[in-house]
Formats: C-alpha cells, sequence, structure tokens
C-alpha cells in the first residue's frame, strides 16, 4: 500500500511529513548541544537518543494497534509511505533536463540546486545533466532501497529509524568548523547503515537493466569514490548507460576533486534520464517484490 500511494502521490510539498519533524528535532538538539567541550560526545549522544526514540515510539505504536487491524494496516501502509521517496526523486531528475532544455542554463543550474549540495553557479549543460543522475542514483539507494531493507528487517520501526538517520547526515554531516566534531558521528552511522543498501542497490540495478558493464563497473569504480556507499550506485548507473561520472566539483566554497566514474565521456542526452527514471522504478518494485515474497514464505511455513 505504502509503494502505491508513493507511485500515485510522491511528496506534495503542502502535505505534513515525518522527516520534517526530525529536522525540526535536529536543528533543536545541535542548537542546544553543539558548542563548548566534547562535541563529539554530545553529537554522539543526540544521534543514538533521536534514532533509539524514533525507534520505540513507532514499536510501541504498533504495539498498541496489533489488535486493530485495520488501523494497524492504515498506520503501517502510511509510514511506508512515507518512508519512500521513489515517486519524488525521479521527478525531480525529470525537472532538471526538462528546465534545463526549455528553460536555458540559468534556469538549469537553479533547479539542480534544488537537489545536490554542489554549488550549480558555473556548471555546463554536460554537468548539470551529470548531477542530476548522480543524485538518482545514489538516492536510490538512502531514498528507497535502504528505507526497505531496513523496513524487511524491523518493519516501520526500522524504517524510520534509519530515515532519522540519514536525515541527520544530510543536516549534520559536514566537514566544516560547525558540524566536523558534532556530525562527525551521525556521519559515520549513516555509513554504517548505508553499506549493505548501497550494494545491494547497484546489483539490483544492475539486474534489473540486465548490464553486465554494471556490473564490472560498480566494482571497478564503486570503491574508488570518497564515500564507502555512494559510488556503487553511481558505478552501476555509468554502466549502464554507458557514461562517465564524476570528477572535481566544488562544495561549500571548496573544490572537492572526485574520481571519474565511468570509462565514456560522451555528451549525456535527455533520453538517459528515462533510462535512469526506468532502472529506479524497476529497482523500487523488485526491492517490494522480494520484501513481499519473503514474507510470504516466512508466514506459510
Amino acid at each position: 500500500m505504502g509503494y502505491l500511494l508513493d507511485l500515485w502521490l510522491g511528496d506534495p510539498d503542502y502535505w505534513p511529513h515525518p522527516v520534517r519533524v526530525f529536522g525540526n528535532a535536529i536543528a533543536w538538539g545541535e542548537k542546544r548541544l553543539n558548542g563548548g567541550r566534547y562535541r563529539f560526545l554530545k553529537g554522539a549522544l543526540l544521534s543514538c537518543c533521536l534514532v533509539a526514540l524514533v525507534f520505540l515510539v513507532f514499536y510501541g505504536i504498533n504495539v498498541f494497534l496489533l489488535n486493530i487491524k485495520v488501523l494497524y494496516v492504515l498506520f503501517n501502509g502510511m509510514f511506508v509511505y512515507y518512508g519512500l521517496a521513489n515517486h519524488s526523486l525521479i521527478a525531480e531528475g525529470r525537472k532538471v533536463f526538462a528546465v534545463l532544455e526549455n528553460d536555458g542554463l540559468e534556469a538549469g543550474r537553479k533547479q539542480v540546486g534544488r537537489i545536490v549540495g554542489r554549488d550549480t553557479s558555473r556548471l555546463s549543460p554536460q554537468q548539470i545533466r551529470i548531477a542530476a543522475l548522480e543524485t538518482m542514483s545514489e538516492n536510490l539507494s538512502d531514498g528507497v532501497v535502504a528505507p526497505l531493507f531496513y523496513y524487511a528487517l524491523a518493519g516501520v520501526p526500522g524504517m524510520m529509524a534509519y530515515k532519522m538517520i540519514n536525515t541527520m547526515d544530510s543536516m549534520l554531516g559536514y566537514r566544516n568548523e560547525r558540524y566536523e566534531r558534532f556530525g562527525k558521528f551521525a556521519a559515520r552511522l549513516d555509513d554504517v547503515a548505508n553499506f549493505i543498501p548501497a550494494r545491494l542497490t547497484a546489483l539490483l540495478m544492475a539486474l534489473v537493466a540486465g548490464s553486465g558493464r554494471a556490473v564490472s563497473f560498480l566494482f571497478e569504480y564503486g570503491p574508488r569514490h570518497k564515500s564507502p556507499n555512494a559510488g556503487y550506485p553511481e558505478a552501476a548507473l555509468a554502466g549502464i548507460l554507458n557514461c562517465r561520472f564524476g570528477g572535481p566539483n566544488v562544495y561549500h566554497g571548496r573544490v572537492v576533486e572526485k574520481p571519474f566514474i565511468g570509462e565514456a565521456d560522451r555528451e549525456i542526452q535527455h533520453g538517459d534520464v528515462r533510462t535512469a527514471a526506468n532502472v529506479n522504478h524497476r529497482t523500487c518494485l523488485t526491492m517490494v517484490l522480494m520484501i513481499t515474497l519473503g514474507s510470504l514464505i516466512f508466514y506459510l511455513t
């Protein structure tokens, strides 16, 4: 039910969303704890408390609803919907390509700036398209496969605890004066949480695309990325599209040298985003079907 809701509705901007609540809680804790001595320890304490709190709240609600089957199903279906971001991820990627093509370079730079952390003010059309495709592949793990992976392990409580981890990393996991020490634990926790899902995502992408090159790319180029996880789905998509990602980019005023992922330094075409969208849809559906089949086998045996 949650998968179908995400496929149909996405995440409308005007709807309430638990991630906004998570973000407010993180901001509240960071404002009060991120200063003075022991910033790493205080950041670690905040991270552990927030993740544990989210898990326990959703676990408690599920225990309470367990004997009210209709409410139990509705509640969990709704939060699976909130935990998935496949529809919005694909829509944002497609929109970058459309805006760049229809409204020009400056509009394309602003549009891609909505979904990436790098400085977009000097990006070329090729770099804009690459940034959008990189985001679609990397966030296929963070926003789709990883939440479903933790749903398979621990239901909605596990899924929402993962979303808290991922939200903390996006808010605190920066290497600058403000967050370097306070957010380090949250960033490392996110790395650990995504270790298996990132590699699973890459394998599923290669499987649904039927691409042997994607398999070879994820083993060859995946480990080269600065991130311990992001390189794997990016490498898989580079193999599927037979293109090249990566290279130097500007983040928060600093040039960051990122290794190239892939071999063919070709011009990215508008049709490439359609291929990436199809891969994302098929990967998400495959993950949902795997969990459904596994659940049926578990309950029948």
